[in-house]
């Protein structure tokens, strides 16, 4: 924990829940002011807890990016669940988000009952409300009096997210901060560095594989302090999804490679030498360790 605060000063942690595309990643990054959870338009892009470190002189806020609700008992989608379900049970404030087009599922009720059973605020967070039709949308939901506040956000043009803030806040209990005041995150540049080069491969590969491809960085290397160079394996279950990723020539794997290192270039602040492997491992998505092992659960 971070030095003492004044008097009045606040600190916790909040989790992002909701369906897979509800807007999880994307409110993080804009309540952060800086892109710190990859985001793509494919459900499952994020696979694990992401911490962002929101400090106010007021206040810090622990905000917990998590995996969309999803169902199915293989191993990769019970690993996603667990991360979101610990998240829940640890918080201090839940906010719980519907994507307000798609609108109030069964889903969410099973989760509101849940989070106000054990006795957490629970704020209802509309989100995506600048898309067509968003306004003509139902909301609040029915039950929603018994939340510690309703509201409607858009994190593209901002509706909202002042008055969001502001209600987490006043939830918080009073501590002093977590962690120092420049701190944006608790995970390492490794792990960041592995979800950039997933992105790139989700936004390149379109439908063609994204769902069984995983990043694992075998080196980092910052000994240079104008260079850093790292090596990773893109992991793919069979031979033919390698053949895919790599692309006539090498050019789609080139490609991934330009993308992702321009973005890690953003996140070290300095220069990257980055070479990608593509790597054959049956079965990494069944195996419960090998999960672990890659930060999924």
């Amino acid at each position: 924990m971070s030095e003492a605060a004044p008097p009045g000063h606040r600190a916790g942690v909040v989790a992002l829940l909701g369906r897979p595309n509800a807007g999880k990643s994307t409110l993080l990054n804009r309540l952060l002011g800086e892109k710190l959870a990859i985001v793509t338009p494919k459900p499952q892009t994020t696979r694990s807890r992401l911490l962002g470190i929101l400090t106010r002189p007021d206040a810090q806020i622990l905000l917990v990016d998590t995996p969309g609700f999803l169902q199915g008992g293989r191993p990769l989608e019970s690993a996603m669940s667990a991360v979101a379900e610990e998240a829940s049970r640890d918080c201090d404030v839940a906010c719980l988000l519907v994507d307000v087009v798609r609108g109030w599922e069964a889903i969410h009720t099973e989760w509101f009952e849940r989070l106000l059973g054990q006795g957490t605020p629970v704020l209802l967070v509309a989100t995506q409300c600048d898309r067509p039709h968003a306004k003509d949308a139902p909301w609040p939901p029915p039950g929603s009096e018994r939340a510690a506040g309703v509201l409607r956000t858009s994190a593209v043009t901002g509706e909202g997210l002042d008055e969001l803030v502001e209600r987490i806040v006043a939830l918080l209990p009073e501590s002093p901060p977590f962690y120092p005041e420049d701190e944006l995150t608790d995970r390492p540049l490794r792990f960041l560095a592995a979800e950039a080069v997933r992105e790139a491969a989700f936004e390149i590969l379109e439908q063609e594989l994204p769902y069984r491809i995983a990043v694992e960085v075998t080196e980092f290397d910052e000994s240079d302090p104008q260079l850093v160079r790292i090596r990773a394996n893109i992991l793919v279950e069979r031979d033919s999804q390698k053949a895919i990723v790599v692309g006539a020539g090498g050019a789609r794997i080139k490609e991934i490679g330009m993308r992702a290192r321009r973005e890690i270039e953003r996140l070290v602040g300095k220069k990257v030498h980055l070479a990608l492997w593509v790597k054959p491992e049956p079965g990494w998505a069944r195996k419960p360790k090998r999960l672990k092992s890659l930060g999924y659960c």
